[in-house]
């Protein structure tokens, strides 16, 4: 096994340019999420639920076109669903600082949802297929890291842009980003376009086919965690004036630190131990680090509070993946992907709008209290459903040959 395991090479050109791309995808996506509702409130002076639109239209979006994709990518090469989702990302983007009016700007990113949620069905399906078997977890783990690190420090760029140079500089910054994906994956050779569409051909009926219910507890789970950072891309800024901490931004830094420490750890322990040994611990740490940024008043707190989400989200995004991934065969990634992506933008989506509410009845301090509890929803979840089905042996061991792939 060890000798497998060293021979099986993860550190490929391709998985290399996808990680890479995948974390300019999203931080472009990132860079504007959480400056957005800033920049419209001051733009177009609009009511809170329209304000709210800016994050929620975009996440709807990208869900509905991941559900399309599926179906596409059997009839159309993914090459060209993957440039055609850059392209559209890109021009969305690049136009955004031109909308004169927030219905214009809503339109916008509908068009950038759409471009999204093609691209990023299409990369993490591909890494998927060249990830050793027996690596899965640690693979997965690793080309994780794009997504968290872009969700850590994209938001603080971001702010911290905006504030410095303003909104079209913004804008410029996320078209470079993801302007830059076509030359890195195209001109280095880095997608081979023949085995997808054989990878493609070969498991387009097994898409067909329900979604396997075992993949819906992960991805159940991975969307309470993301109410959670919901709350956090929404609020954070005005949280940070609530408490009058300026320095509120740089909860983001401090998070990606822990976050980069802990995925390629997270991912070995899935792959020796399953997610139980992941997953208990770290709905615990987030659930604690959500009651201590509730309880906020200094910047030591502040930074406490950042560590430990880190360590909890960080762990908690490979595992859900790689156990999605470990419980399907390959012809299903397209779909598995597609679904696990689609529970991050429902569950920003819901955390966006549900704790903006409670925001509004309540205070900001009092939304991170509550929804601190949301991960404790989520460890009683995946307890009740593990108890539930403590006798099949695919979520808990990876001897099984068809998940593991």
């Amino acid at each position: 096994m060890n000798q497998n395991y060293h021979r099986d090479k993860l550190w490929t050109k391709s998985f290399i340019m996808l990680t890479l791309s995948y974390l300019l995808l999203f931080l472009c996506l990132q860079m504007l999420l959480a400056p957005f509702p800033t920049y419209a409130k001051e733009r177009f002076h609009p009511n809170d639920f329209t304000v709210s639109l800016v994050t929620s239209l975009f996440a709807l979006s990208a869900i509905v076109t991941r559900f399309i994709m599926i179906p596409v990518m059997r009839r159309v090469h993914r090459n060209t669903v993957l440039i055609t989702g850059i392209v559209i990302a890109g021009v969305a983007t690049a136009l955004y600082s031109f909308a004169d009016t927030m219905f214009l700007l809503l339109l916008l990113r509908i068009a950038f949802g759409v471009g999204f949620g093609m691209a990023s069905t299409v990369m993490p399906t591909l890494v998927s297929q060249i990830i050793p078997k027996n690596r899965i977890g640690e693979g997965i783990g690793y080309f994780g890291l794009s997504t968290s690190l872009a969700m850590s420090i994209g938001p603080m760029i971001g702010l911290s842009v905006l504030a410095g140079f303003g909104f079209p500089s913004l804008t410029l910054l996320g078209t470079a980003a993801v302007g830059l994906i076509i030359p890195m994956l195209l001109f280095t050779g880095s997608v081979p376009p023949q085995p997808l569409v054989t990878t493609a051909s070969s498991g387009a009926h097994t898409d067909k086919l329900p979604f396997p219910r075992t993949i819906l507890l992960p991805a159940g789970l991975n969307m309470l965690m993301s109410i959670t950072y919901g709350g956090l891309l929404g609020f954070l800024a005005l949280y940070g004036a609530e408490i009058h901490l300026a320095q509120i931004g740089l909860f983001f830094l401090f998070n990606a630190f822990t976050v980069l420490v802990i995925r390629p750890v997270s991912g070995r322990i899935f792959d020796s131990k399953g997610p139980a040994a992941v997953l208990i611990p770290a709905s615990l740490i987030v659930f604690a680090s959500l009651l201590t940024l509730s309880y906020t008043h200094s910047l030591s707190l502040l930074i406490v509070s950042a560590l430990l989400y880190g360590l909890g989200f960080g762990a908690i995004q490979p595992t859900t993946q790689a156990w999605m991934l470990r419980e399907t065969t390959p012809g299903q990634h397209g779909m598995v992907n597609s679904f696990y992506y689609n529970s991050i933008d429902f569950g920003v989506a819901i955390g966006s709008m549900l704790l903006g509410v409670l925001a509004s009845a309540t205070s900001y301090s009092q939304m991170y209290r509550y929804s601190s509890f949301v991960m404790l929803l989520f460890l009683l979840v995946f307890i009740a459903f593990r108890a539930h089905t403590k006798e099949r042996a695919p979520i808990q061991t990876p001897s099984r040959p068809g998940p593991e792939s």
